[in-house]
């Protein structure tokens, strides 16, 4: 049976004393410890700490890409404990759009056909997927280079490809995880600009980082340290 939340503070996220340990060997390994976390819709959040610190896993937990092992995680006020994988996988590609440090483009495919491949998976007709996925190559000022390979590409137009595709099935939600750890400074600073313009046109962007710096650019900061949110840090108030 689905289980509802009741959502409060028009969150689209939130986690409610979650804990995510890994089996390795005889050895538990704690890699989320009694986190609650909301993330209002709309919002800009930083989420930054030390290597080691459990960044990755916030991101599979905040992302609904892995479960708890103890505690509740609320997709849009679902309890996603409670969905069948096939119907979760279907959700999370409405209501996420993925961005990673490494760009995971396939390198087989256009730019024009690595943004209109998650359309698929949403029973999109081909027609539109490439109406669409043109759009957004677009409006990503890659229209250019949309029939070129990835190997093609340099590393700021693939991020470019990545942003394209994460927005394919117009999510609520974007989460990007070290989203120009692999960008020269200009490059990544053009990027965080289009996140910037991607929150004030409503979507909610959650970004992974190490970078103190890179995070000041959200509204909000979250702090993590060996699994535990230690702290937080208000930039700008949520509108």
């Amino acid at each position: 049976m689905k289980k509802q939340n009741k959502t409060k503070n028009n969150e689209i996220i939130r986690l409610e004393e979650v804990y995510k340990n890994y089996i390795m060997g005889e050895t538990i390994v704690k890699a989320i410890c009694d986190v609650n976390l909301g993330i209002k819709r709309g919002e800009f959040v930083a989420i930054v700490g030390p290597s080691g610190s459990g960044k990755s896993t916030m991101m599979n937990m905040v992302g609904a890409l892995d479960l708890a092992s103890k505690g509740e995680i609320y997709l849009d006020g679902l309890d996603i404990e409670h969905v069948g994988e096939s119907e979760l996988a279907q959700i999370r590609g409405r209501k996420i759009g993925f961005i990673f440090q490494t760009f995971n483009l396939i390198p087989t495919l256009s730019a024009l056909e690595n943004v209109a491949l998650p359309m698929i998976f949403q029973g999109i007709p081909k027609w539109n997927r490439i109406e669409r996925a043109k759009k957004l190559l677009k409006d990503v000022k890659l229209e250019h280079r949309m029939y070129h390979l990835s190997n093609e590409l340099s590393g700021g137009e693939r991020q470019r490809v990545a942003i394209a595709r994460a927005l394919a099935n117009d999510p609520e939600v974007i989460l990007a995880d070290e989203p120009t750890g692999n960008l020269d400074s200009k490059t990544g600073e053009e990027i965080l600009d289009m996140f910037i313009e991607l929150n004030k046109k409503g979507k909610t962007i959650i970004m992974i980082t190490h970078d103190q710096n890179l995070a000041k650019k959200a509204q909000r900061i979250i702090k993590l340290r060996d699994g535990y949110v230690v702290g937080e840090e208000i930039i700008k108030k949520h509108s």
